[in-house]
């Protein structure tokens, strides 16, 4: 059997196929992307494919603290635009 990678969401707290989840990364230029194919270069935060996900993400700066970062708000519009 083929091992599932699993990574946890850094609002839900849930344990989740990598394929369910978005990657939010903070490059070494400190330029924050997202990253559809997993594996951009530099420090990752996952968040669950889900709306209210990213709302809560904007509204109370939880990828700001795990990325250690100011984050604008197209990274923002580029995740709802993904659902």
């Amino acid at each position: 059997m083929k091992k599932i990678p699993l990574r946890k969401c850094v609002i839900t707290n849930e344990r989740l196929p990598k394929k369910e989840l978005i990657r939010v990364v903070r490059t070494p230029e400190n330029k924050v992307v997202v990253d559809l194919t997993g594996k951009i270069n530099g420090h990752g935060a996952y968040l669950k494919k889900d709306i209210e996900v990213f709302k809560t993400a904007r509204n109370k700066k939880t990828l700001e603290r795990y990325l250690e970062c100011e984050i604008d708000d197209t990274v923002y519009d580029q995740l709802e635009q993904l659902l």
